[in-house]
Order: C-alpha cells, then sequence, then structure tokens
C-alpha cells in the first residue's frame, strides 16, 4: 500500500507528463482566478466551449437543460447559440467530429470534458490553453509548455497570436529551462482579453464537472443552520431535564 508520500508522488506523475514539460522542470501555474458562481462568466464560457471547443470535445454528463436552468438563459438562446449538433434540450452535448476522423488526425479521440477540471484542475487548464508555442517538428505546428508532445492543436491562435518559447541554455547537458514566451504574430485580443476569455471556458468546465454544486452549497447552508437551532433547542431542553438532578 502506498504511504503518503508515495500517493502524491503517484499524482503529481499524472498530472506532469514528463515528457509535457519541454523545459524539464516543474512549471509555476498561475492562478486561473475563476468565479464559477459568476453568471455572465458562464455564459460567456460556454459560447467559447460551444465555439471552440465542441467540434472535438464531447461534454456528456451535462444537458442542455441544466445549462439553460443554471446560467439562466432562455430556451431560444440556448437553441440558437449553443446547440449545434441537437435537437432536444434534454440531449447532452455530443462531438461534432466523427470518431474515425478524430482517430485519423489526432491518433487518439479527444477527450470528454465533462469532469476535466475536477481530474486535472482549474489551474492546469488556464495554463496549458495558454501554453502553446510555435514548433516546426510538431505535426500540428505548435507543442504546449504544460503538456509537451500534445496531439492539441492551438485552437486559440487567432485570439492570442502565435508565441514561440524562449529556452535558457543548460551548459551541462541537462534539459533547457523555459524563460518566457516571445509573440510572433498579434492576435486578435490584446493579453489581458484573451485571459481573460480563457478563464471564462475554465469557469464553464468548472461548472459542468459538477452543475449541482450552487444548489448543494445552499442546501449545505440550510442544513447547517438547522443543525445549529438543533443543538440549541437540544442544550437548552438537557438542562431543563437534568436542572433538579443533584
Amino acid at each position: 500500500m502506498l504511504n503518503k508520500k508515495g500517493i502524491l508522488v503517484a499524482l503529481s506523475l499524472l498530472l506532469w507528463n514528463s515528457a509535457g514539460l519541454a523545459a524539464g522542470a516543474e512549471m509555476a501555474l498561475e492562478k486561473a482566478g475563476n468565479d464559477v458562481d459568476n453568471i455572465a462568466s458562464l455564459q460567456r464560457g460556454a459560447r467559447n466551449f460551444m465555439n471552440y471547443c465542441s467540434g472535438c470535445h464531447s461534454a456528456k454528463y451535462v444537458r442542455y437543460k441544466t445549462i439553460a436552468k443554471d446560467l439562466e438563459l432562455s430556451e431560444d438562446q440556448v437553441v440558437n447559440n449553443l446547440m449545434f449538433n441537437a435537437e432536444k434540450m434534454f440531449e447532452t452535448i455530443e462531438v461534432n467530429m466523427p470518431e474515425d476522423d478524430a482517430k485519423r488526425w489526432f491518433g487518439q479521440v479527444p477527450p470528454d470534458l465533462s469532469l476535466m477540471a475536477r481530474s486535472k484542475g482549474t489551474d492546469y487548464i488556464f495554463n496549458f490553453l495558454r501554453g502553446f508555442y510555435l514548433d516546426a517538428s510538431s505535426p500540428t505546428g505548435v507543442d504546449n509548455l504544460y503538456l509537451g508532445g500534445t496531439s492539441m492543436p492551438n485552437v486559440f491562435w487567432e485570439l492570442q497570436g502565435l508565441q514561440k518559447a524562449v529556452f535558457s541554455e543548460d551548459n551541462s547537458g541537462g534539459t533547457p529551462h523555459f524563460e518566457h514566451f516571445e509573440p510572433v504574430t498579434a492576435g486578435a485580443l490584446p493579453t489581458e482579453a484573451f485571459d481573460g476569455f480563457v478563464r471564462d471556458t475554465v469557469n464553464f468546465l468548472e461548472y459542468i464537472s459538477e452543475p449541482v454544486r450552487s444548489t448543494r452549497r445552499v442546501m449545505g447552508t440550510w442544513v447547517l443552520m438547522f443543525l445549529i437551532v438543533f443543538f440549541v433547542i437540544a442544550s437548552m431542553l438537557k438542562k431543563q431535564i437534568w436542572k433538579d438532578v443533584s
């Protein structure tokens, strides 16, 4: 059985692809800073997901009617702006790309993203989506600082622009250390606006990983309030019953 240290090491190996760190060292993750209670952000994130992600990735554990209810959208808004490959509100988000095409183009079927935020964490996804850089040796023309050798192309390149990664030379023969990104071409969005775009997308991914989160938190608050009131009443009752016992 693994001890606590062994478990932490195993989790680290799952989250960090050894070939994925192009710099060869652990990369600090910038905080995503997303807010799953921000309805406007979730609405923008849903738009981003459907326009840029749903072509390859599914989200099979969330239904359109749930999204409409939680994100305060009307059925018409969902049908006209989000339901690109579905006909009924009770359907889930299915991928547009045929499975055979996905295997031929990417070598594997892109994963379902329903639970990706819970699996990898929002900070990791936030940094991953901003971590693409030019790499002529890659079939897609880009690699990723946080998952080297990824078969995923940079779907946000028009918004972010193209960038190259600068690594420091290592005279000892070890793996070069990542220094910074340098822009090659400008994107349609300024850096701050692009970060906000990615943050909204990550926010939506966190939401679909647990759509009942807000309901659960409200219910939990009421349960705690009930327990507090019950404890006060029980304490008063106990004192009343035992007050005459010496």
